[in-house]
């Protein structure tokens, strides 16, 4: 579903997601709750303090185990609601990509 304006769809959460934020050298960890998601970003609103956010990057950590994360960048702030892009590995933001078809060649 696309809403706000946006160029890739979000999912927006029936249930209270809990997710963390957490620094990429692993000095500090947020809990948070993850309000909507999209394939470029995430929405989540920010348990504790949020003058951690201001690092240049960091991690939403989606599993108990830690196994499960995007790295991101931090959008936008809004009371103790934040918006974060995710980044690939080459430090670009992740790009929108329609599905590709493969295509097969014949042996030849």
């Amino acid at each position: 579903m696309k809403f706000d304006g946006r160029k890739a769809s979000r999912v927006k959460m029936d249930h209270r997601q809990p997710v963390n934020l957490m620094g990429s050298d692993g000095t500090w960890r947020r809990s948070c709750v993850l309000l909507d998601v999209s394939q470029t970003g995430a929405k989540v609103e920010v348990e504790g303090t949020l003058d951690v956010l201001q690092a240049k990057e960091f991690f939403l950590v989606l599993s108990s185990t830690g196994l499960a994360y995007r790295r991101c960048e931090l959008v936008w702030i809004d009371g103790t609601t934040a918006g974060v892009h995710f980044v690939t590995a080459d430090g670009k933001k992740k790009p929108v990509s329609a599905p590709q078809a493969k295509t097969q060649t014949a042996p030849g």
